[in-house]
This record gives structure tokens, C-alpha cells and sequence, in this order.
């Protein structure tokens, strides 16, 4: 919210402006601090409806959140208080739903509040995984140390997933141009061309049948296959939103030929990594185990880890129950989980595993796309030439009578 205001400084002078916080009380408190003492202070009038935020489209980027992870690091070890620096942070921030959240992070610490407790009010913008590694840096008297991990740990996580976002961009610009090369022969070439030929009386290749009927079709069908498309589209979306739903995918993208094996190594790698901060920051390993389990990503995982967590508490070590589902986790895994236990450098030894698969997943997605690119593009062309041959053969068949 803004709020205009009128003040006087420490030599009676008045001043006026603008400041922008999450209620009144904290924006007379921010000019306090600037040794104003505040005469009015009225709220701006609220913009148009046109104008105003949409909250349901509103998300903060992972990339937003890794920079105020590091800045907010660095605050705190220059000794700048956590309210001041929260403070700082907000001023600066420029996507305005995240500005209110941190502005209210910093009303909630000046009220007594814990960060991590601060944090746990907006569960879709910090993880439990975040708000875990901020509560063990609180208790460890490692604030500065726990933020530095977890900007770190957003960075690999945030290039990971950039990287598998951008080998999907050039497959899916060669389908959508495939289907816009389709569709316009379909609904606008070919019927000019049915026309033409219909008014010569002459016999048709074969291919070209084929391709006027189906153009017939997409015309006399084309809103309700459409229409069909969307609502099994939202009928997948909603039974994948249940949890027999998430489930049954998640099973079957692990079970797919290629796919599935980066899928599997982007898992370990997020567990390894996930474990290794949670265990670096000080927290137990059942802890650990269940707060990474809630963010892994894959309900499989999900349930192996939780099994492990179990386990675990009962004394088993970690490697022994990894062991039991060769068809997750790798023995390469479970051996190096095998010496960082032994040798008490399971968080390393995690670490090393996080470098490991994650060379294995970019080796991967330039192995598929190499694979893939060829193959589209011979997809593409192929239909291209069998739409041009289905348009030339008659045209070429009229013009030698």
C-alpha cells in the first residue's frame, strides 16, 4: 500500500512525499527511523478496477527468489539487522506481490516474530525445504550461512531446470510449425484446389483423395475435434491435480524410453542436493529425509524417501534401504551413500553425486536433441512433401492433356 505523508524533521522543517509499506503502523515506523515525525498520513486512493492486480496470476520466479536469498545473506553478515535488511529488500524489489510479502516478512520480525516463522504465512513462495534451512541456520546462530546455501542450492536448481525448459523450446517450434503448415493446406489450399478439379471431371491419384477427404473432414469437424481435445486436455489436468492421478504420470514418465532415465537422474540429483544442504545446515537426518521428501517432485520418490525416513528412525542407515529399489535409485547412488556414511561426509558425498548427475543430464538432453532434431525435421518435411505432391500430381496430370 502507499500512503501520503506530511512531517517535520528533528529542526521543525515539514516535509512531504509519498512511502510505500504494508499497513500504517509500519510506515509511520519507517519514517520514524528516518527522524520524521509524522503529522498526516492518509492512504493513496485506490486505482481503477482496470488497473488493479490480478493475485491469481501472480507467482514470484525462482530467479527473484535466488536474488533475494543472496542479498539477504550478504545484509546479515555486514551486520545490517534482519528488519532493515528485509526492509531494504522490499524497496527494491519491483514485482509488487512480492514487495508486499517481504514487506510484511520485515512487519512480522519487528513484531517478535522468527524468520522461518515469518516464512511459513507464504508456503507457495518458500518451500518447506527454505523455510527448514532458515529455521536450522536461527538455531545454529548460522543465518548468513543457511541463506548462502539456499541461494546456492536456487541457482542449480534454477539452471537445471532453465536448461530442460530450453532443449523443449526448439522440439515444440517444430510441431507448432507443423501443425500451421496443416492446418492452412487443409482449410484454405486444398478446398481451392477440391474446386478446381471438381469442374474438370477428371480421376484423382489416390493421395490426393486421401487429402480431400481429410481436409473435408477437419472442415466439417474441426470445432468438435477442438473442443474434444480441450476437454480431455482438462479432464488429464484435473485427475493428474488427484492424487491417484499424480501418481499413475508419475510412474509413466519414469517408465518412458529415454525420458524416463533424465527424469531419474533429475530426481537423484534433487535429493542428493536437497539432503546434502538440509544435513550441512544441521538438521537430523529423519528431518531432512521428510522435508525432502515433500519437495522431490515425484510421488515414487516421495514414497521411498518417506519409507527411508522411517527406517531410518529405527536405526537402519540410509544406503541398506536405498538398496532396495534398484529400479530408482542407481548403485552408483547407494554405494557413494554407502562410503559417506562410513566415512561421516555423507553431505559431501551427496554433493559429489549432485555434480555427477548433473553432467549426466546435460549429456543426456544433447544426446535426445541430437536424436531428435533429424527426426522432426524429417517429420516436417515429410508432410510438407506429401501435401505438395497431393496438390501437384492432378495440377501436372491437367496441364499434359
Amino acid at each position: 500500500m502507499k500512503f501520503n505523508y506530511q512531517a517535520r524533521n528533528q529542526k521543525g522543517e515539514v516535509q512531504s512525499g509519498t512511502v510505500e509499506a504494508s499497513s500504517r503502523e509500519v510506515a509511520i515506523g519507517l519514517l520514524q527511523k528516518h527522524g520524521l515525525y509524522v503529522t498526516i498520513l492518509e492512504e493513496t486512493a485506490a486505482p481503477p478496477f482496470y488497473a488493479k492486480r490480478v493475485k491469481i496470476f501472480e507467482r514470484v520466479p525462482a530467479k527473484e527468489l535466488v536474488l533475494f536469498s543472496r542479498q539477504l545473506s550478504i545484509l546479515f553478515k555486514s551486520k545490517v539487522s534482519l528488519v532493515e535488511s528485509l526492509q531494504v529488500l522490499a524497496i527494491q524489489t519491483k514485482n509488487p506481490s512480492f514487495k508486499e510479502k517481504i514487506f510484511n516478512l520485515a512487519e512480522g520480525v519487528e513484531g517478535g516474530t522468527s524468520l522461518s516463522g515469518a516464512l511459513s504465512h507464504y508456503p507457495k513462495v518458500f518451500s518447506s525445504f527454505y523455510i527448514a534451512m532458515v529455521k536450522s541456520g536461527e538455531t545454529s546462530g548460522k543465518l548468513s550461512e543457511a541463506l548462502s546455501y539456499l541461494a546456492d542450492h536456487l541457482e542449480r536448481e534454477y539452471h537445471l531446470i532453465s536448461r530442460v525448459k530450453g532443449a523443449m523450446i526448439y522440439p515444440a517450434l517444430i510441431v507448432v510449425v507443423a501443425i500451421a503448415v496443416l492446418a492452412m493446406m487443409m482449410f484454405f489450399v486444398i478446398p481451392q484446389l477440391t474446386k478446381v478439379l471438381a469442374e474438370t471431371g477428371e480421376g484423382l491419384p489416390a493421395v490426393t483423395r486421401m487429402v480431400i477427404a481429410l481436409s473435408d473432414f477437419f472442415k466439417n469437424w474441426g470445432w468438435t475435434i477442438i473442443i474434444v481435445l480441450i476437454g480431455l486436455a482438462v479432464a488429464l489436468f484435473r485427475y493428474y491435480r488427484t492424487k491417484q492421478g499424480k501418481r499413475f504420470f508419475d510412474e509413466f514418465f519414469l517408465e518412458l524410453p529415454l525420458v524416463g532415465q533424465v527424469l531419474k537422474m533429475i530426481y537423484l540429483s534433487r535429493f542428493a542436493e536437497n539432503l546434502s544442504t538440509l544435513i550441512s545446515g544441521g538438521l537430523p537426518i529423519a528431518q531432512a529425509l521428510e522435508t525432502t521428501g515433500d519437495i522431490v517432485g515425484n510421488t515414487v520418490y516421495k514414497e521411498i524417501i518417506f519409507q527411508t525416513r522411517d527406517e531410518v528412525r529405527k536405526g537402519e542407515p540410509i544406503s541398506a534401504i536405498l538398496s532396495r529399489y534398484p529400479g530408482a535409485f542407481s548403485p552408483i547412488f547407494t554405494q557413494m551413500a554407502l562410503v559417506g556414511e562410513r566415512t561421516g561426509t555423507l553431505d559431501k558425498t551427496l554433493m559429489d553425486l549432485v555434480g555427477f548427475y548433473q553432467q549426466e543430464v546435460d549429456r543426456s538432453i544433447n544426446n535426445i536433441l541430437s536424436l531428435l532434431e533429424p527426426l522432426l525435421i524429417v517429420f516436417l518435411g515429410a508432410i510438407v512433401a506429401g501435401l505438395m505432391a497431393a496438390v501437384l500430381m492432378p495440377l501436372y496430370r491437367m496441364a499434359g492433356l
